[in-house]
Protein backbone atom coordinates (compact mmCIF):
# COMPACT_ATOMS: atom_id res chain seq x y z
CA UNK A 1 0.00 0.00 0.00
CA UNK A 2 2.32 2.45 0.67
CA UNK A 3 4.09 1.91 -2.71
CA UNK A 4 1.21 2.65 -4.11
CA UNK A 5 0.12 6.00 -2.71
CA UNK A 6 3.78 7.20 -2.76
CA UNK A 7 5.75 6.33 -4.87
CA UNK A 8 4.94 8.48 -7.85
CA UNK A 9 6.13 11.89 -6.02
CA UNK A 10 9.81 9.69 -6.07
CA UNK A 11 9.43 7.96 -9.41
CA UNK A 12 9.13 12.10 -10.93
CA UNK A 13 12.05 13.76 -8.93
CA UNK A 14 15.02 10.75 -9.62
CA UNK A 15 13.84 11.29 -13.03
CA UNK A 16 14.88 14.93 -13.34
CA UNK A 17 17.92 14.62 -10.69
CA UNK A 18 21.43 15.55 -11.86
CA UNK A 19 22.69 14.97 -8.68
CA UNK A 20 25.42 12.49 -7.85
CA UNK A 21 22.96 10.25 -6.25
CA UNK A 22 20.15 10.40 -9.33
CA UNK A 23 21.67 7.20 -11.57
CA UNK A 24 21.43 5.06 -8.06
CA UNK A 25 18.41 6.03 -7.46
CA UNK A 26 16.75 5.49 -10.96
CA UNK A 27 18.19 2.27 -10.49
CA UNK A 28 16.78 0.89 -7.39
CA UNK A 29 13.84 2.58 -8.33
CA UNK A 30 13.48 0.43 -11.41
CA UNK A 31 14.31 -3.09 -9.74
CA UNK A 32 12.29 -2.10 -6.72
CA UNK A 33 9.27 -1.73 -9.33
CA UNK A 34 10.17 -5.22 -10.50
CA UNK A 35 9.77 -6.65 -6.99
CA UNK A 36 13.97 -7.27 -6.77
CA UNK A 37 14.47 -6.18 -3.78
CA UNK A 38 18.08 -7.37 -3.29
CA UNK A 39 18.96 -5.69 -6.24
CA UNK A 40 17.27 -2.53 -5.07
CA UNK A 41 18.57 -2.67 -1.84
CA UNK A 42 22.50 -1.38 -2.11
CA UNK A 43 21.35 1.17 -4.68
CA UNK A 44 19.03 2.97 -2.56
CA UNK A 45 21.74 2.69 0.19
CA UNK A 46 24.07 4.46 -2.25
CA UNK A 47 21.75 7.00 -3.01
CA UNK A 48 20.37 7.00 1.04
CA UNK A 49 24.12 7.74 2.64
CA UNK A 50 24.43 10.21 -0.24
CA UNK A 51 21.30 12.61 1.33
CA UNK A 52 18.45 11.17 -1.54
CA UNK A 53 15.45 11.43 0.97
CA UNK A 54 13.73 9.04 -1.36
CA UNK A 55 15.72 6.66 -0.92
CA UNK A 56 16.02 6.67 3.09
CA UNK A 57 12.16 6.68 3.00
CA UNK A 58 12.44 3.47 0.69
CA UNK A 59 15.29 2.09 2.78
CA UNK A 60 13.04 2.26 5.73
CA UNK A 61 10.17 0.96 4.02
CA UNK A 62 12.43 -2.41 2.97
CA UNK A 63 13.91 -2.72 6.48
CA UNK A 64 9.89 -1.90 7.99
CA UNK A 65 8.38 -4.59 5.55
CA UNK A 66 11.19 -7.06 4.99
CA UNK A 67 11.76 -6.47 1.22
CA UNK A 68 15.21 -7.57 0.53
CA UNK A 69 16.69 -7.94 3.81
CA UNK A 70 15.41 -9.17 7.39
CA UNK A 71 12.86 -7.37 8.82
CA UNK A 72 14.35 -4.80 11.70
CA UNK A 73 11.92 -2.15 13.22
CA UNK A 74 15.27 -0.51 14.37
CA UNK A 75 16.62 0.22 11.16
CA UNK A 76 13.40 1.11 9.76
CA UNK A 77 13.14 4.07 12.61
CA UNK A 78 16.67 5.07 11.39
CA UNK A 79 15.54 5.25 7.74
CA UNK A 80 12.33 7.24 8.02
CA UNK A 81 13.50 9.24 10.52
CA UNK A 82 16.52 10.84 8.13
CA UNK A 83 13.49 11.12 5.38
CA UNK A 84 11.32 12.78 7.76
CA UNK A 85 13.88 15.57 8.66
CA UNK A 86 13.80 16.36 5.35
CA UNK A 87 10.41 16.59 5.03
CA UNK A 88 8.87 13.10 3.62
CA UNK A 89 5.54 13.16 4.71
CA UNK A 90 5.06 9.86 4.18
CA UNK A 91 7.90 8.94 6.73
CA UNK A 92 6.32 11.33 9.28
CA UNK A 93 3.27 8.95 8.89
CA UNK A 94 5.64 5.82 9.12
CA UNK A 95 7.57 7.12 12.43
CA UNK A 96 4.00 7.88 14.21
CA UNK A 97 2.62 4.48 13.32
CA UNK A 98 5.94 3.21 14.69
CA UNK A 99 6.26 5.17 17.97
CA UNK A 100 2.27 4.62 18.34
CA UNK A 101 2.75 0.58 18.17
CA UNK A 102 6.09 0.75 19.85
CA UNK A 103 8.03 -0.90 16.74
CA UNK A 104 11.98 -0.65 17.05
CA UNK A 105 11.18 1.95 19.96
CA UNK A 106 9.30 2.07 23.17
CA UNK A 107 5.46 3.25 22.77
CA UNK A 108 5.39 6.79 22.96
CA UNK A 109 1.65 7.99 21.75
CA UNK A 110 3.23 11.82 22.22
CA UNK A 111 6.61 11.01 19.86
CA UNK A 112 3.34 9.65 17.55
CA UNK A 113 1.11 12.47 17.73
CA UNK A 114 3.85 15.10 17.15
CA UNK A 115 4.80 12.93 13.79
CA UNK A 116 1.48 12.47 12.34
CA UNK A 117 0.74 16.19 13.12
CA UNK A 118 4.13 16.99 10.89
CA UNK A 119 2.86 14.67 8.02
CA UNK A 120 -1.03 15.79 8.19
CA UNK A 121 0.01 19.55 7.67
CA UNK A 122 1.44 18.42 4.35
CA UNK A 123 -2.17 16.63 4.10
CA UNK A 124 -1.36 13.30 4.40
CA UNK A 125 -4.64 11.96 4.77
CA UNK A 126 -3.88 8.72 6.73
CA UNK A 127 -2.07 10.96 9.13
CA UNK A 128 -4.67 12.96 9.29
CA UNK A 129 -7.09 9.86 10.11
CA UNK A 130 -4.34 8.97 12.41
CA UNK A 131 -4.33 12.08 14.47
CA UNK A 132 -8.42 12.06 14.60
CA UNK A 133 -8.06 8.81 16.27
CA UNK A 134 -6.25 10.05 19.01
CA UNK A 135 -8.14 12.60 19.45
CA UNK A 136 -10.90 10.53 19.57
CA UNK A 137 -9.48 7.72 21.87
CA UNK A 138 -7.34 10.23 24.34
CA UNK A 139 -3.74 8.50 23.27
CA UNK A 140 -1.41 11.36 23.25
CA UNK A 141 -3.55 13.99 24.32
CA UNK A 142 -6.16 14.90 26.09
CA UNK A 143 -9.94 13.29 24.31
CA UNK A 144 -11.51 16.03 22.08
CA UNK A 145 -14.06 14.72 20.06
CA UNK A 146 -13.76 17.94 18.12
CA UNK A 147 -10.74 17.98 16.71
CA UNK A 148 -10.96 14.13 15.85
CA UNK A 149 -14.25 15.51 13.77
CA UNK A 150 -11.65 17.90 12.56
CA UNK A 151 -9.25 15.67 11.51
CA UNK A 152 -11.97 12.85 10.53
CA UNK A 153 -13.20 15.59 8.67
CA UNK A 154 -9.96 16.49 6.74
CA UNK A 155 -9.19 12.98 5.58
CA UNK A 156 -12.45 12.36 4.55
CA UNK A 157 -12.53 15.04 2.00
CA UNK A 158 -9.73 13.31 0.49
CA UNK A 159 -11.61 10.03 -0.08
CA UNK A 160 -10.60 8.37 3.20
CA UNK A 161 -13.35 5.50 3.76
CA UNK A 162 -12.41 5.18 7.57
CA UNK A 163 -12.35 8.63 8.18
CA UNK A 164 -15.84 9.03 6.42
CA UNK A 165 -17.28 5.91 8.30
CA UNK A 166 -15.56 7.10 11.84
CA UNK A 167 -17.71 10.92 11.08
CA UNK A 168 -20.71 9.10 10.06
CA UNK A 169 -20.22 7.11 13.74
CA UNK A 170 -19.75 10.63 15.13
CA UNK A 171 -22.75 12.11 13.37
CA UNK A 172 -24.98 9.13 13.78
CA UNK A 173 -24.02 8.88 17.75
CA UNK A 174 -23.56 13.20 18.97
CA UNK A 175 -19.54 12.85 19.56
CA UNK A 176 -18.50 16.74 18.69
CA UNK A 177 -21.29 17.50 16.88
CA UNK A 178 -25.29 17.67 17.48
CA UNK A 179 -26.94 14.47 16.45
CA UNK A 180 -27.79 14.43 12.69
CA UNK A 181 -28.69 11.19 10.96
CA UNK A 182 -28.45 12.94 7.83
CA UNK A 183 -25.06 13.59 7.96
CA UNK A 184 -24.42 9.79 9.20
CA UNK A 185 -25.99 8.54 5.91
CA UNK A 186 -24.26 11.02 4.05
CA UNK A 187 -20.70 9.99 5.57
CA UNK A 188 -21.50 6.20 5.78
CA UNK A 189 -22.49 6.04 2.25
CA UNK A 190 -19.15 7.55 1.18
CA UNK A 191 -17.36 4.96 2.83
CA UNK A 192 -19.97 2.49 1.58
CA UNK A 193 -19.72 2.64 -1.75
CA UNK A 194 -15.84 2.39 -1.50
CA UNK A 195 -16.75 -0.70 -0.20
CA UNK A 196 -16.26 -0.86 3.72
CA UNK A 197 -18.25 -3.74 5.12
CA UNK A 198 -19.15 -1.49 8.40
CA UNK A 199 -20.53 1.41 6.84
CA UNK A 200 -23.05 -0.63 4.52
CA UNK A 201 -24.04 -2.54 7.36
CA UNK A 202 -24.72 0.73 9.71
CA UNK A 203 -26.48 2.11 6.38
CA UNK A 204 -28.84 -1.71 6.30
CA UNK A 205 -29.47 -0.29 10.23
CA UNK A 206 -30.35 3.54 9.27
CA UNK A 207 -32.53 2.43 6.55
CA UNK A 208 -34.38 -0.55 8.50
CA UNK A 209 -35.26 1.87 11.23
CA UNK A 210 -36.06 5.30 9.10
CA UNK A 211 -33.40 7.09 10.61
CA UNK A 212 -32.26 9.87 8.18
CA UNK A 213 -34.05 8.38 5.69
CA UNK A 214 -37.59 6.82 5.12
CA UNK A 215 -37.83 3.58 6.49
CA UNK A 216 -36.92 0.84 3.43
CA UNK A 217 -36.35 -2.41 4.16
CA UNK A 218 -35.34 -3.58 0.61
CA UNK A 219 -32.83 -0.75 1.11
CA UNK A 220 -31.84 -2.36 4.14
CA UNK A 221 -31.70 -6.01 2.79
CA UNK A 222 -29.40 -4.54 -0.31
CA UNK A 223 -27.12 -3.27 2.08
CA UNK A 224 -26.84 -5.96 4.64
CA UNK A 225 -26.32 -8.15 1.90
CA UNK A 226 -23.05 -6.21 0.59
CA UNK A 227 -21.67 -6.06 4.05
CA UNK A 228 -22.95 -10.01 4.71
CA UNK A 229 -20.60 -10.38 1.28
CA UNK A 230 -17.17 -9.13 2.83
CA UNK A 231 -18.00 -11.77 6.24
CA UNK A 232 -19.45 -9.19 8.57
CA UNK A 233 -20.92 -10.83 11.44
CA UNK A 234 -23.75 -8.15 12.39
CA UNK A 235 -24.84 -7.93 8.69
CA UNK A 236 -24.92 -11.63 8.96
CA UNK A 237 -27.13 -11.76 11.41
CA UNK A 238 -29.37 -8.86 10.53
CA UNK A 239 -30.03 -10.49 7.08
CA UNK A 240 -31.13 -13.93 9.08
CA UNK A 241 -33.50 -11.50 11.32
CA UNK A 242 -34.79 -9.87 8.10
CA UNK A 243 -35.16 -13.09 6.67
CA UNK A 244 -36.50 -15.01 9.66
CA UNK A 245 -39.40 -12.16 9.82
CA UNK A 246 -40.21 -11.45 6.27
CA UNK A 247 -38.68 -8.03 6.26
CA UNK A 248 -37.82 -6.30 2.90
CA UNK A 249 -37.87 -10.31 1.42
CA UNK A 250 -40.59 -13.25 1.94
CA UNK A 251 -39.99 -15.23 5.08
CA UNK A 252 -37.74 -18.19 5.06
CA UNK A 253 -36.30 -19.94 8.27
CA UNK A 254 -34.22 -21.99 5.63
CA UNK A 255 -32.44 -18.89 4.88
CA UNK A 256 -33.09 -17.22 8.06
CA UNK A 257 -30.89 -20.29 9.77
CA UNK A 258 -28.33 -19.94 6.88
CA UNK A 259 -27.45 -16.65 7.29
CA UNK A 260 -27.66 -16.76 11.59
CA UNK A 261 -25.39 -19.61 11.44
CA UNK A 262 -22.58 -18.00 9.40
CA UNK A 263 -23.10 -14.83 11.87
CA UNK A 264 -22.28 -17.81 14.67
CA UNK A 265 -19.54 -18.39 12.97
CA UNK A 266 -17.96 -15.54 12.80
CA UNK A 267 -18.37 -14.58 16.38
CA UNK A 268 -21.68 -12.92 16.53
CA UNK A 269 -22.82 -14.41 20.23
CA UNK A 270 -26.50 -14.03 19.66
CA UNK A 271 -26.82 -15.53 16.50
CA UNK A 272 -26.47 -19.12 17.69
CA UNK A 273 -29.53 -18.55 20.04
CA UNK A 274 -31.94 -16.88 17.00
CA UNK A 275 -31.34 -19.66 14.82
CA UNK A 276 -32.09 -22.18 17.09
CA UNK A 277 -35.20 -20.94 17.74
CA UNK A 278 -36.17 -20.86 14.47
CA UNK A 279 -34.79 -24.41 14.04
CA UNK A 280 -37.64 -25.66 16.29
CA UNK A 281 -40.12 -24.17 13.51
CA UNK A 282 -38.55 -26.13 10.47
CA UNK A 283 -38.56 -30.10 9.58
CA UNK A 284 -35.55 -31.77 9.91
CA UNK A 285 -35.10 -31.96 6.00
CA UNK A 286 -35.07 -27.93 6.63
CA UNK A 287 -32.35 -27.74 9.08
CA UNK A 288 -30.37 -30.15 6.72
CA UNK A 289 -30.75 -27.64 3.79
CA UNK A 290 -29.79 -24.74 5.87
CA UNK A 291 -26.52 -26.47 7.01
CA UNK A 292 -25.85 -27.33 3.54
CA UNK A 293 -26.32 -23.47 2.32
CA UNK A 294 -24.29 -22.36 4.77
CA UNK A 295 -21.45 -24.66 4.62
CA UNK A 296 -21.57 -24.08 0.89
CA UNK A 297 -21.47 -20.17 1.49
CA UNK A 298 -18.69 -20.77 3.25
CA UNK A 299 -16.61 -22.45 0.16
CA UNK A 300 -17.81 -19.59 -1.76
CA UNK A 301 -16.77 -16.59 0.81
CA UNK A 302 -19.92 -15.10 1.25
CA UNK A 303 -20.52 -14.41 -2.63
CA UNK A 304 -23.63 -15.04 -4.24
CA UNK A 305 -25.33 -17.61 -1.21
CA UNK A 306 -28.93 -16.43 -2.21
Amino acid sequence: MRKVLYIAAFICFGATAKLAWADSFKAALTSYLANDYQAALPQFQIAAEQGNAGAQYFLGEMHDDGLGTPQDYGQALRWYRLAADQGVAAAQLNLGVMHSQGRGTPQDYGQALRWYRLAADQGNARAQFNLGFMHSHGRGTPQDYGQALRWYRLAADQGDAQAQFNLGTMHDDGLGTPQDYGQALRWYRLAADQGHASAQSNLGFMHSHGRGTPQDNGQALRWYRLAAEQGLAQALRNLGVMHGTGQGTPQDYVRAHMWLNLAGSRGNKSAGEQRDSYAKRMTPQQVAQAQKMASDCLAKNFKNCD
